[in-house]
């Protein structure tokens, strides 16, 4: 090997030139021929990725133990079971991550403030807007914040709010109404897509729509953004973060704030958090953002230097009067996120995405091949997630697949009243899933409900 990871090329050629070495192989000029490698190094097999190593050493360990292995998770719904390199683990539990507050003091703060300044990069990239803060609590949080600014921005109460969005985070917008006042209107959906209103009587303020929705549909987006942009209403994208690798930019198609859960970026499942709430907005929004911004500025000795800067203090003090009254981030959460954002790259994230949207497409040729009558909600595309009507109720069947060792899905039995996606069945397919996982799953699919 020429040298390890930390050593550039010109670092390898100066510490040669130091000791009067051509090459690295004569350092070990000292040890016997007969006692070096062969030509060809040692007969070892091809290598494997860490988390295919990491699933070989699980299984070796599970022979020493009566305890049986975890639950193969094919369910998502916001939570999803994506791997986590090693290298974010050790790197976000570094004491100076981890016993780090809100950098109010700059001074003293600057290499947490450069991380989040970063981590604001990335989620820009991903969302294709040109202002992110330094995070929120979680999806659900941003969704509510993001409200706030446009109704602030537009003055207007009235937001539809697809049936397509995460349940979870319609409650939470729903519940934090009936402090601000506005009116949350549930737009159902069908077949997979939002049903919207074609002749309003009252027009709203803000428009909330999923990309792709909760049940994995992408939907018809121009067509609904066309009529915000006609009436002048304020568009959120509640965006899944993953699935940006493979489709354009929230920003790109006209979101006005994109928000999205960031847990899939190194964050474990957790029983449900802590997460990280991605949030960002146009620049003319900047003083409307809620939480922390950090900016990149010169020191008096022209020296690169991070901020939290623009953020209007009225926003803590005003009150009702604010259009946000939060003041913190979840600054761990976040940059474990941009450090497995690092990790993966630009390749590593479409690799992600498209490992998810192919291992989705298996399991949905495996279910139509079925002899047992498994029916899709949407025949529309989806990128890491679908719903399927099955023949038992999908709150017996995930219960019984638990004794065949699968956490089956989510099954949607409330948050979708009135709409065909009620009593289905939720289904998530990450990378983490091999095709022998995915055929197995299948098998006691149809054992369960038979």
């Amino acid at each position: 090997m020429s040298g390890f990871m930390p050593h550039t090329n010109s670092e390898i050629r100066e510490m040669l030139d130091f000791l009067g070495l051509e090459q690295v192989d004569d350092l070990f000029d000292a040890i016997p021929a007969s006692l070096r490698l062969a030509a060809g190094g040692l007969d070892l097999p091809q290598g494997i990725s860490e988390a295919d190593l990491l699933i070989q050493m699980e299984d070796l360990a599970n022979k020493n133990t009566s305890v049986s292995k975890d639950l193969v998770c094919f369910a998502g719904g916001g939570s999803y079971d994506h791997y986590t390199a090693a290298s974010t683990k050790t790197l976000a539990s570094r004491s100076e991550f981890v016993t780090a507050y809100t950098p109010y003091q700059p001074e003293v703060a600057q290499g947490v403030l450069q991380a989040l300044f970063e981590y604001q990069t990335m989620v820009t990239r991903i969302s294709g807007l040109p202002i992110s803060n330094a995070s929120l609590y979680d999806g659900a949080s941003a969704l509510v914040e993001a409200i706030n600014l446009c109704v602030a921005q537009k003055k207007n109460p009235i937001v539809w709010i697809s049936q397509g969005v995460n349940p979870s985070f319609r409650q939470v917008a729903r519940t934090f109404a009936a402090g601000t006042g506005h009116s949350i209107i549930e737009i159902p959906i069908s077949n997979g897509a939002t049903i919207w209103p074609s002749n309003p009587k009252d027009t709203p303020g803000v428009i909330v729509l999923g990309y792709p929705n909760y049940i994995g549909v992408i939907e018809n987006i121009p067509e609904i953004v066309s009529f915000a942009q006609l009436n002048d209403i304020k568009v959120v994208f509640v965006y899944d973060s993953v699935a940006m690798a493979l489709l354009k930019s929230p920003g790109s198609v006209g979101a006005d704030v994109a928000i999205s859960e960031g847990q899939p970026f190194g964050i474990g499942l957790n029983f449900g958090g802590p997460y990280v709430g991605l949030f960002s907005t146009k620049s003319e929004y900047v003083r409307l953002l809620p939480g922390r911004l950090v900016g990149e500025t010169l020191d008096t000795e022209g020296r690169k230097g991070y901020v939290t800067t623009l953020r209007a203090r009225e926003q803590d003090i005003r009150r009702e009067k604010a259009s946000s009254n939060i003041c913190t981030n979840q600054t761990l959460i976040a940059i474990t996120a941009a450090i497995q954002l690092s990790w993966l790259g630009k390749k590593g994230m479409s690799e992600l995405a498209q490992k998810c949207y192919s291992g989705t497409e298996y399991l949905k040729s495996l279910l139509k091949k079925s002899d047992v009558e498994f029916k899709l909600i949407s025949d529309r595309p989806t990128i890491r997630e679908f719903a399927i009507l099955t023949p038992l109720n999908p709150e017996l069947v995930v219960s019984r697949m638990v004794e065949e060792g699968f956490l089956a899905g989510i099954a949607l039995t409330s948050g979708f009243e009135g709409s065909d996606v009620h009593g289905s069945l939720l289904v998530s397919v990450t990378e983490k899933r091999t095709a022998s996982e995915i055929e197995e799953y299948v098998i006691a699919l149809e054992r369960v409900v038979s």
